[in-house]
């Protein structure tokens, strides 16, 4: 089977999380840290005659079956990125990955429940002496695991990696003067927070450029520009918060032009940070917090039963840990679900793109916003104007953007 071939103006649809070849070798090391736990404890169960053992074997044979599919998913979306059959990229698989890996949580959970139930009716003896160290060994091969996962919590999100203006997510404000438009941002990247002016034509001198801030609490401060070249930056870093009003002075030989630009702090919001989780990732992770944690459970009970002859608390743990790990399964299946089926992922995000767009008096009468892979968003936007501005012009006007990967734009023009 061919493809049709590229064009130099062909742009990329590789929508892969900017860690993806680092998360992808760190759990495949996990795969083989449980293929090798699995294998010796089935061989020593036989060995030694010790049915736990084996059955401790054979519940690590999930475990590694789970992790392998997270392994293959970041090898298969790697190897395909750049295949032409996948319209918007290969970056979703990870997702479609951790949706069934929720799943495979979900129906553990309900064995397990299913066993403590079983359990409490009909109790069963307890070989103590096997079942602890099985279980504490389980508990360590769980915590490496995690160390190599590089895994905080459930749903810990994993960096981003990607610089942008004004690392709240703010586009840079269009300001409208006499001569032209200017573009006001505060950068943040790599730098302390300045204030960065552009022009659509040529820029206006430093010197005859000033900002003030008003802030909420009616403190003020101006701050002047120096020529860099392509852009005129602030002298002076901006001290937080970054939520004030800037008001623009452009000082020509006839008058004194004011403008005003409200900047509102953004802190990162739960579609920001869904936006950018790597849900094959975070699936891994689950995986292995849920089997640390029955871990733990399982010590606790037996160690109380052992201790207190309290036999009730080993079914008791068992209901626990049911129950934790369909929490954590629901919330994996919410959000790959939600994904999977291209629901807006940050409403907030949704709302600057409208507004920046409209700044001018245009109208956005359609807007689509769903995700393409852990940090890339697409976008497709219907906008009617009764401006002459092109499509280009709206491209530009979403660069402040940084996670918008994939941008469709059609004109309506007003009559």
């Amino acid at each position: 089977m061919t493809h049709p071939a590229r064009t130099e103006s062909d742009h990329s649809h590789v929508f892969l999380a900017p860690g993806h070849t680092e998360a992808e070798r760190r759990t495949w090391a996990v795969v083989a840290l449980c293929t090798a736990m699995m294998v010796a404890e089935i061989i020593g169960g036989a060995l030694f005659g010790s049915i736990a053992l084996v059955a401790d074997g054979l519940h690590m044979s999930t475990h590694a079956g789970a992790l392998l599919l997270a392994a293959w998913a970041y090898r298969y979306a790697r190897n395909h990125a750049q295949d032409r059959r996948f319209s918007f990229g290969t970056g979703k698989l990870g997702d479609l990955a951790g949706y069934t890996s929720a799943i495979v949580l979900a129906m553990i959970a309900l064995l397990i429940a299913v066993e403590a139930a079983r359990r409490f009716l009909a109790p069963v003896p307890i070989h103590f002496r096997e079942a602890i160290p099985i279980a504490g060994l389980g508990l360590v091969v769980n915590v490496v695991s995690a160390w190599l996962l590089g895994a905080g919590t459930p749903g810990h999100d994993h960096g981003h990696g990607h610089g942008h203006s004004h690392g709240h997510g703010d586009a840079p404000r269009p300001l409208a003067l006499p001569g032209g438009r200017l573009w006001l941002e505060i950068f943040e990247t790599g730098v302390p927070p300045v204030f960065r002016i552009r022009a659509d034509g040529a820029l206006p001198a430093a010197a005859s450029v000033t900002v003030e801030t008003l802030r909420p609490g009616g403190a003020t401060r101006t701050f002047v520009f120096a020529d860099r070249g392509g852009y005129l930056e602030s002298r002076d870093p901006i001290p937080e918060p970054h939520e004030f009003t800037a008001v623009l002075r452009l000082a020509t030989a006839a008058e004194v032009h004011t403008v005003r630009s409200h900047f509102a702090e953004h802190a990162q919001t739960a579609g920001h940070a869904a936006a950018h989780r790597d849900n094959n990732m975070r699936a891994a992770v689950v995986h292995v917090m849920a089997d640390a944690a029955v871990s733990v459970l399982v010590i606790l009970g037996l160690v109380s039963a052992r201790a207190f002859g309290w036999m009730w608390m080993d079914p008791l743990v068992g209901l626990v840990g049911a129950a934790v790990i369909a929490s954590w399964a629901y919330g994996l299946m919410r959000d790959t679900g939600a994904v999977l089926l291209d629901m807006t992922p940050d409403r907030e995000l949704e709302n600057r793109i409208r507004a920046t767009l409209e700044a001018e008096g245009d109208q956005v009468s359609d807007l689509h916003l769903w995700r393409l892979g852990p940090g890339h968003l697409g976008a497709i936007v219907a906008i009617a104007t009764s401006a002459a501005h092109e499509v280009d012009e709206y491209h530009r006007r979403l660069a402040g953007f940084p996670t918008l990967s994939h941008v469709t734009i059609e004109l309506r023009r007003a009559h």
